[in-house]
């Protein structure tokens, strides 16, 4: 069993035992579809500022971070990029799964949102080129 799997077994484990709903889903199976224009310029960096950053960035410490754990800071690529297999089991959609637990408070992205960050990461979260 992968590290992935594994770990979205444990978690889905442990919200049976305890009545807690499952932070991490499974893997979205999202695809890059040739001609992808999204780019962290243009999608990633807004989507994270809106969505993610109020508690995943990196100048925040303790109760500032609302429960989000150290080293997931979303306010920059390389970030993003660190753990963005547990940003696609918390919040991308997919032909195989939309994961919806984060943010666990409003705003919230629409589906369409979710389904353009399961497509931005499985681009590889590009960046657009220098000019």
């Amino acid at each position: 069993m992968s590290g992935r799997a594994a770990r979205a077994a444990a978690a889905l484990l442990l919200a049976a035992c305890t009545n807690t709903p499952a932070l991490f889903g499974p893997p979205t199976q999202a695809t890059c579809p040739a001609g992808s224009t999204l780019t962290y310029e243009g999608f990633g960096k807004p989507f994270m500022e809106q969505y993610c950053t109020r508690c995943h960035a990196s100048a925040l410490r303790g109760a500032q971070r609302h429960g989000a754990p150290s080293f997931h800071d979303f306010d920059t690529l390389f970030g993003i990029k660190a753990v963005y297999d547990h940003i696609d089991e918390t919040s991308a959609s997919g032909p195989a799964s939309t994961n919806t637990s984060m943010p666990p408070d409003a705003p919230a992205p629409t589906l369409e949102e979710r389904r353009q960050l399961g497509e931005w990461i499985a681009c590889g979260m590009p960046s657009a080129p220098a000019p």
